[in-house]
């Protein structure tokens, strides 16, 4: 992370610098992900109380924290400190917020196993349809088939009934009303 010093009526001693400098580093590991950041730090004294106001532009949004203090080194402390919990907030929502995933109908994420498999023993898949709860119509039961399915087990919209609609072998379809 670059860090750019601008005083106002305020000078920094090589010592005070080397010391901020090293505060930094944590909020410079927050932020750097793919680039450097360059972080600008103005510096100003008004009636006794030194200010200090840190600015960093990460990823389209600016980042400013503002302290002052009777101290210039606490007053420069509690900005990156203020910096870090924005950082820190802002990272969270950029990373939680990107990734989402898409939504596949009939997914195997829809079948849990029941049942480990023990040498040689079939699976048992307990089927959730609680998303797909809406009627459906013989015609859209079997155009729901068309996604590579083997089977659709769905809620007959005339009679208001289970249905189990199956592909056979031959590419033809059997239909178990209940």
């Amino acid at each position: 992370m670059r860090i750019t010093y601008t005083g106002r009526q305020v000078e920094l001693a090589p010592a005070q610098l080397k010391k901020i400098q090293v505060r930094a580093a944590k909020l410079g590991k927050l932020l750097d992900g793919k680039g450097e950041r360059e972080a600008h730090v103005v510096l100003g004294l008004e009636r006794g109380r030194h200010s200090a106001e840190m600015t960093v532009n990460y990823h389209n949004h600016p980042l400013v924290a503002v302290a002052s203090n009777p101290d210039l080194s606490t007053a420069i402390h509690g900005a990156i400190e203020k910096m870090e919990k924005q950082a820190i907030k802002v990272r969270a929502k950029w990373r939680d917020g990107k990734r989402t995933p898409r939504k596949e109908a009939a997914s195997e994420s829809d079948l849990t196993p029941a049942a480990s498999p023990q040498n040689g023993a079939k699976n048992v898949y307990r089927v959730d349809n609680a998303l797909r709860s809406k009627p459906m119509t013989l015609d859209e039961a079997i155009l729901e088939m068309e996604k590579n399915r083997d089977y659709l087990v769905y809620r007959d919209a005339v009679s208001d009934r289970v249905a189990v609609l199956l592909r056979r072998r031959d590419g033809h379809f059997d239909l178990v009303e209940c």
